[in-house]
């Protein structure tokens, strides 16, 4: 049975990119639910919107469970159930997390949901194929994501550190993991999906001098608006910066320095007077200027303002063809791919292991060189399509996880099939099966401990539903 906290999981991890276009999904054909049924108040049509469950001092309004609702359908998410039982107790799961989250005082910096955010809009720009088509899509300007996904993105990080909290203490041995599966029938072993292992070489291409110093014009031009005291450095941070930080004025909250991209840190942490703004500085991500919030002990807080200079497609061009030479001087044996990617690759995630991609699992808190397809980014999945074990791809563009345009080659290293388990072939998939039932159980159980001392209110007109935990009625 699907748990109810990693239905959460799956369903918030993404948020839709129809949303907007989904929102007419619920019409006069949409199966009766609860609210349907059950007698309403005489004003509810006239209400905006309420609060409908209250979860320790977390409430829960109407409009919260309409957007999850209409995200399910827009991604063709099922409901176990009453969705309009489902869906509210799935958030209010969350909160049971979110509530004990704040009593451990666990926390996110605005730098770990900045970046969260930037990973998400990235994804979704790699799957329309560019910015203005994101944009034409979702009918916002990116800016207006970021404010719009900030508070969720902010609970989605909250959770997943409790949750990690929660089960860092797990572990499983090599007897454990052949005991849960040894009196399994065949047919009932999982089933390992079609997987690949994949090699990149990726090359940013050379960004114009006159576009650099466009954007450095414009970031000096903020930093005589806010000495002039023409505003503020939060509104300019606000209206023009292109971090996922931009709704919070650009303040990224306590954050330690081995958080930061190092030349970002070595001017944040140099900055004393809150008055004054910094140089300019090129991080990985683009352009900032920076201006010092607080510093308590080895942590710093700063606002900073992100331009990222965009690439013209002379030089998108130009990039490609020395990656087609690459590629056919691979092909015809002259070099090997692993050193062109030791060598010449600016990945710095994969060159230091011959251009070989990791795919980090958070839901197992693992790291593998296996990808199903639809891990892998969207530009990669397309190429390997095409390819055998063995081939390499033609030059093609993507957005990496920093937001910025590079052209790639890849060659597909490994394809498996897919297959039913084997201790001697798949055992860390069969390990990560035991470990995630481990997990799945302690925090199940442990929403159930939780329920019985946590302040539970709901509207009346759920209290006759049939939920997957008990306790939520009192």
């Amino acid at each position: 049975m699907r748990k109810i906290f990693f239905r959460l999981a799956i369903c918030m991890a993404a948020v839709a990119l129809s949303v907007h276009a989904g929102s007419g999904l619920r019409g006069a054909n949409r199966q009766k639910t609860v609210h349907d049924t059950i007698p309403q108040k005489a004003d509810r049509h006239n209400v905006i919107d309420e609060v409908v469950w209250v979860v320790g001092d977390e409430p829960i309004l109407r409009s919260d469970i309409e957007v999850l609702r209409m995200q399910g359908e827009a991604q063709g998410m099922k409901w176990e159930g009453n969705p309009d039982c489902a869906i509210p107790e799935q958030l209010a799961v969350q909160k049971l997390f979110l509530h004990q989250a704040a009593i451990d005082s666990i926390e996110v910096t605005e730098s770990d949901i900045s970046q969260s955010i930037e990973d998400q809009i990235n994804y979704w720009i790699q799957m329309v194929g560019s910015r203005e088509k994101l944009e034409e899509y979702r009918k916002q300007s990116i800016t207006q994501m970021r404010q719009e996904m900030h508070d969720e993105f902010r609970n989605r990080e909250l959770e997943q550190k409790m949750k990690k909290k929660l089960v860092e203490d797990i572990t499983v041995s090599p007897a454990e993991v052949r005991n849960f599966f040894k009196d399994m029938p065949q047919d009932s072993l999982p089933l390992i999906p079609m997987t690949v292992e994949v090699q990149i070489i990726t090359k940013q291409p050379k960004v114009s001098d006159e576009e650099v110093n466009r954007v450095k014009n414009q970031l000096r031009e903020f930093t005589d608006r806010v000495n002039n005291g023409e505003t503020t450095f939060a509104t300019l941070a606000r209206l023009y910066s292109e971090d996922g930080s931009a709704s919070q004025g650009g303040e990224l909250g306590y954050t330690p320095r081995a958080a930061f991209d190092p030349a970002f840190a070595a001017v944040a942490f140099n900055l004393t007077d809150p008055k004054k703004i910094s140089k300019i500085v090129e991080s990985e991500f683009g352009f900032h200027i920076i201006q010092l919030i607080d510093r308590r002990g080895e942590r710093i807080n700063v606002r900073h303002i992100l331009l990222k200079p965009s690439v013209d497609q002379e030089a998108i061009d130009d990039m490609k063809l020395k990656l087609d030479t690459l590629a056919n001087d691979i092909r015809e044996g002259k070099v090997s791919f692993d050193d062109a990617a030791t060598f010449v690759s600016d990945d710095k995630d994969t060159r230091s292991n011959h251009g070989l991609m990791a795919n980090a699992d958070e839901s197992n808190m693992v790291r593998t060189s296996k990808f199903r397809m639809q891990d892998l980014p969207t530009e990669v999945a397309r190429e390997v399509e095409k390819l055998q074990p063995g081939e390499i791809s033609e030059p093609f563009t993507m957005i990496n996880k920093r937001g910025k345009t590079v052209c790639a080659i890849i060659k597909l290293k490994n394809r498996i099939d897919s297959h039913r388990a084997t201790i001697t072939e798949d055992f860390q998939d069969m390990r990560d099966v035991v470990l995630a039932d481990r997990r799945e159980k302690l925090l199940q159980n442990w929403v159930k401990e939780k329920l019985k001392n946590t302040y539970v209110r709901m509207d009346e007109s759920y209290r006759d539903c049939e939920f997957e935990f008990d306790g939520w009625v009192r």
